[in-house]
């Protein structure tokens, strides 16, 4: 299985590959020789591409070299299953979103998870599995560009218990989803939790 990664940045996205993957909207190739990250990041606001791509034959080390230019933040976060089979949603800055946060100092990425998603929705985790997935997104922070890696973990809890947004974090709900209520979720979701979903088979 070749490493292929994307990239999101606000609406656009950038993929790194060793082939163009299958999808439908139209995707402009960059020259992967002399390529910048802040350069490309800065030129995005004037460009009314949407999809990027940089073909390469070693897409881990390509993403390395971008790695190194930015200043990268770690999270971690959960996708949550109660007894009934619904999955656990929050609500923040007007999207549909999965409970994350930032690793503390000298703290382990699978402890992380499971105190965040803990502390945002006041649930106690009864079982972590393996990662599902890893995630990429970009944002620029006084005046840094910022790469956010978060590793997303399956979780589940005993029986249906009552959830407790964590308003100070600017969570007005969480709530429990059934399968079927997921496709609604997404119509208002972040491109990533998309990939998060997807990975559990769940859209």
């Amino acid at each position: 299985m070749a490493q292929k990664y994307r990239i999101y940045i606000n609406d656009n996205t950038l993929f790194i590959g060793v082939t163009v993957p299958k999808q439908l909207e139209k995707i402009q190739q960059l020259d992967t020789e002399d390529f910048d990250f802040v350069t490309f990041y800065r030129n995005l606001k004037k460009s009314k591409q949407k999809h990027y791509m940089l073909i390469t034959k070693t897409p881990k080390e390509l993403l390395k070299s971008i790695k190194k230019k930015l200043t990268i933040i770690k999270a971690a976060g959960g996708l949550v299953e109660n007894a009934q089979g619904e999955f656990l949603f929050i609500f923040r800055n007007k999207k549909w979103d999965l409970p994350k946060g930032k690793v503390e100092k000298g703290e382990k990425i699978k402890v992380t998870a499971v105190r965040e998603v803990e502390e945002e929705c006041g649930v106690k985790i009864e079982k972590r599995e393996e990662r599902l997935c890893k995630t990429y997104h970009v944002y620029e922070l006084g005046g840094k560009v910022i790469l956010k890696r978060t590793n997303w973990y399956k979780m589940f809890v005993k029986g249906v218990p009552k959830l407790i947004p964590q308003k100070e974090e600017g969570i007005t709900t969480a709530s429990w989803v059934a399968p079927l209520g997921v496709k609604e979720k997404i119509k208002n979701t972040y491109p990533l939790i998309l990939d998060v979903l997807k990975a559990e088979k769940l859209v």
